[in-house]
């Protein structure tokens, strides 16, 4: 028997049928070990030794691998074709050898698409395992890990409330930081152009004034109303003809088919979708048989794909459309170890697979890699030139005309700003025709900031910039959502104030690490340890030699030197000039003190220097700050005590203070209640609850209203009912009280178990079960009765498809249970209940020791540097 070892289990399936039955197909699901996230993991005193930890939730995967293994005559590891699937292979390989279950015969196996052919063919052709490429993954692994574990404790002790810092992240992070600077100091300037509305021949042209009397015109010439009447006038009194007509030939070629990042980008472009969604619809389209693997920087097809392309376009477009001669592309990336063949579909005769993104996506690879094998596209631009009778002003009007549509038939490149303002026609025109004039136009304008990054153009940038490879894009970008550093508006990235914090704090104490120069060039170092020039721990050690000794360095500055030299740095940010020139530091509550940066046990804010007779604070760079003054602020009197009442922010909120009966009493401001609308009637209201609504008519027992930690709700005797809004628990009457916690009791218990799906999405694809989309307490969610698994937030339930509802199931599966669960199921029902309320009410830091009490500590193996390169060392 031949076991073959591929990642995930559709591949395994789909292969296994290629194979026969000598051959067993088992998936890893992806890495089945990682450096576990605590100190040690990565030893640079031990010549970077690497502790190596199965996954948890693996163990049953390894399990049956590894009992497989031990009777196979021969392993085959047949995952991905890239840098990272080499990585899964080797970890395999290396698990079953600490488990004595590696058989004498073991070949690694790439292919570059799902089909009988190719995969049959790649049997065939085994080799070894790639040590260039293990000793690239272990090299970029530990790198990975030591800047994350090295500075993000910088951070969580010198910046309290930041998150994390990662060698590629933060850089990406600096990015879109950089490009809202730009837009805040950018200075717009008005300009006007000047244009006349011409025709000649019944057809009407534009023609933009370029010389005004006798002097060329720029874009910013013409910067005041008045000297734009003044033209447009000089425009209407003249008469003006054809001067020149210059007409050039122009060819535009087709592009290459898809990289990893153009893939990504034109995805954004054209289809709305995020790196990492992206990724996974091609993913399953790879895994589907349908394209060719989608992690790769090359841009080639092979010779067989460019044949069959070019049979494609000979029978559905004349031979004009078909060149010569196939074409061949030249990939730009820098290391041709992952420079595979480019993204095509697997079958050129297939022109759509799949519905709903599949079928958009597929559609997509399907036309740019037979556009990329067409006859170029032929355009004629023609710029013509007309002079007023003085020969002081002149009109340039320009157009093009496609005479020969070629690859653009079928195919035209998405852009992410530009627009081509040559598209339009022109009519027929020679020198000494004098068009006749419609009118004339003077337009304001006024220049524009450069745009804020979309996907696109941000993961373009990064190629650009050589900072990290295209495979991880869609990872650091969504590391940074996740992080909170940056939010999405309109498919465009805003910084958020935590992520202009962090990136202030970087370029201040760690300006090298995240100098563009510095990461595009230990990735450089990483791909000449993949082609094998370069020994990885020597590109280790020189990194950590200088890395270390700055950390420390900035560890021993106090939390305050910090605070004061971003205070100073982030000063135009956070303190920026007054358009009266009065001090933008001022305090606005006391109007003496002076505003500065400071840090506390939760994060940054800002102050007043004199506190703590002045309580002004703002918060900066926390979950929930706007950027709004939290200082107390005075709503009024209370009506019956006569004592303030104050609007405050806290750590969990904005909320109302006053005293009554000499004590503190307080109120959360509900999110339904925006502060505009917070009168002193409403914060009387909020501080008077609960209210009771009265009794009960049938237990005689108070019914009362008011708001808690997830809303208004209404309460008696000990159960609840859920309000709609803040405003029903001061207008809830007594019939609607009864009737709405009659309802929540019908709600609770089982009841829940026979509840209407919002869509029945049909029968599994894999295993046939029914998936139902449903209405959880969290959200949406997907099941198959037996797996449940929660719609990201990337995915809409209108838009969601049958095969992503699956594909949603097997990756929740894979998964395994959730941390806990299991010791809950076998709990007595009575301890059942207490662990549950314990797991409510127990801190979040007193949950660490159970998930260190599994006895991982036999997975646990440290990988140290092989005396010799040939093979990596065994763990």
């Amino acid at each position: 028997m031949q076991l073959v070892i591929v990642e995930s289990p559709a591949k395994a399936k789909t292969i296994e049928k290629y194979l026969g039955g000598d051959y067993r197909v088992l998936a890893s699901y992806g890495h089945v070990r990682d450096l576990p996230a605590k100190d040690g993991s990565v030893d640079p005193d031990d010549d970077f030794a690497m502790a190596w930890e199965n996954y948890g939730d693996k163990a049953k995967q390894l399990k049956a691998i590894t009992d497989l293994a031990k009777t196979a005559d021969r392993l085959i590891l047949a995952t991905d074709p890239d840098r990272e699937g080499e990585a899964i292979s080797w970890h395999v390989r290396e698990v079953l050898r600490a488990r004595k279950a590696l058989p004498k015969e073991v070949e690694r196996v790439t292919f570059n698409a799902i089909t009988k052919a190719t995969v049959t063919d790649a049997m065939k052709k085994p080799r070894e395992l790639d040590t260039d490429l293990i000793d690239a993954y272990r090299a970029r692994r530990a790198l990975d890990y030591l800047v994350g574990f090295t500075l993000s404790p910088v951070l969580w002790r010198k910046l309290p409330g930041a998150k994390s810092a990662g060698r590629v992240q933060s850089v990406a992070l600096r990015l879109v930081v950089e490009r809202e600077r730009e837009i805040e100091t950018f200075v717009s300037q008005e300009y006007w152009s000047v244009t006349a509305d011409l025709e000649q021949g019944g057809q009407g042209f534009g023609a933009r004034l370029v010389r005004w009397r006798g002097e060329k015109i720029e874009r910013l010439t013409i910067g005041k109303e008045g000297d734009a009447l003044a033209a447009k006038a000089d425009v209407e009194a003249g008469r003006f003809t054809v001067s020149s007509v210059e007409t050039k030939p122009a060819t535009r070629n087709p592009p290459p088919p898809f990289t990893t990042s153009t893939l990504q980008q034109e995805a954004s472009r054209k289809l709305g979708l995020s790196a990492s969604e992206t990724m996974r619809v091609a993913q399953q389209l790879y895994e589907d048989g349908a394209i060719t693997y989608m992690r790769t920087d090359g841009v080639q097809m092979d010779a067989s794909a460019i044949s069959e392309a070019r049979s494609a376009i000979a029978n559905r477009y004349d031979a004009g459309y078909l060149p010569d001669k196939p074409r061949h592309y030249q990939t730009k990336a820098k290391n041709a170890q992952e420079a595979h063949e480019a993204i095509r579909p697997t079958d050129f005769s297939r022109a759509s697979v799949g519905s709903g993104v599949h079928a958009k996506l597929y559609e997509l690879v399907f036309k740019r890699a037979l556009a990329s094998q067409m006859a170029s596209a032929r355009m004629e631009r023609t710029a013509v030139e007309l002079t007023d009778g003085t020969g002081q002003h002149t009109l340039r009007a320009t157009g093009q005309v496609v005479l020969f549509p070629g690859f653009l038939a079928l195919y035209e490149e998405g852009r992410d700003d530009a627009v081509d303002e040559d598209s339009k026609l022109l009519p027929a025109l020679k020198a000494g025709d004098s068009p006749a004039k419609q009118g004339v136009r003077a337009e304001q304008h006024f220049t524009q900031p450069p745009p804020r990054y979309s996907e696109a153009s941000l993961v373009k940038r990064l190629e650009e910039l050589g900072i990290g490879r295209p495979s991880t894009y869609a990872s650091t970008l969504q590391t940074l959502k996740d992080r909170d550093y940056v939010r999405i508006e309109k498919n465009r990235f805003f910084a958020e104030e935590s992520g202009r914090l962090v990136t202030a704090f970087l370029e201040r104490f760690f300006e090298r690490y995240v100098a563009y120069e510095f990461t595009a060039g230990l990735e450089d170092e990483l791909d000449e340890i993949s082609g094998g020039r370069a020994q990885w721990q020597e590109v280790l050690a020189a990194f950590w030699r200088d890395f270390k000794p700055k950390t420390a360095e900035i560890m021993e500055l106090k939390p305050s030197e910090v605070t004061a030299q971003l205070d100073a740095f982030l000063a135009p940010m956070l303190f920026p000039d007054k358009e009266d020139g009065s001090d933008p530091r001022a305090c606005p509550l006391c109007a003496e003190g002076r505003l500065s940066l400071r840090g506390g046990r939760y994060g940054a804010f800002i102050a007043c220097s004199n506190y703590p007779e002045c309580k002004f604070t703002r918060k900066f760079g926390q979950p929930g700050a706007a950027g709004a003054d939290t200082g107390p602020e005075e709503l009024g009197k209370h009506p019956e005590t006569g004592e303030p009442i104050l609007r405050k922010s806290g750590r969990f909120g904005p909320y109302i203070e006053t005293t009554i009966a000499g004590e503190a009493k307080r109120a959360s401001i509900p999110k339904d209640l925006p502060d505009g609308e917070l009168t002193l009637d409403w914060a009387v209201k909020l501080l008077s609850l609960p209210r009771t609504i009265g009794d009960h008519p049938e237990t005689g027992k108070p019914i009362t209203a008011s708001i808690g930690r997830y809303g208004p709700y209404l309460a008696h005797e000990g159960k609840y009912g859920r309000l709609a809004s803040t405003a029903e628990v001061f207008e809830t009457g007594m019939n609607a009280a009864v009737v709405k916690l009659a309802e929540a009791a019908n709600r609770t218990g089982g009841a829940r178990k026979g509840a209407e799906p919002l869509k029945v999405l049909g029968a599994h694809p894999r295993t046939e079960a029914e998936i139902k989309l449903m209405a959880g307490r969290y959200g949406p969610y997907v099941t198959d009765g037996t797996t449940n698994a929660t719609l990201p937030k990337s995915i809409t339930p209108e838009e969601l498809t049958l095969e992503e509802a699956a594909q949603l199931i097997d990756d929740r599966a894979a998964a395994g249970p959730a941390k806990g669960r299991k010791t809950k199921a076998k709990a007595a029902p009575k301890a059942k209940a207490k662990t549950a309320t314990k797991a409510k009410t127990a801190p979040k830091t007193k949950a660490a020791p159970k998930a260190k009490a599994a006895p991982k500590a036999k997975t646990a193996t440290k990988t140290k540097a092989p005396a010799k390169k040939a093979e990596p060392a065994s763990s």
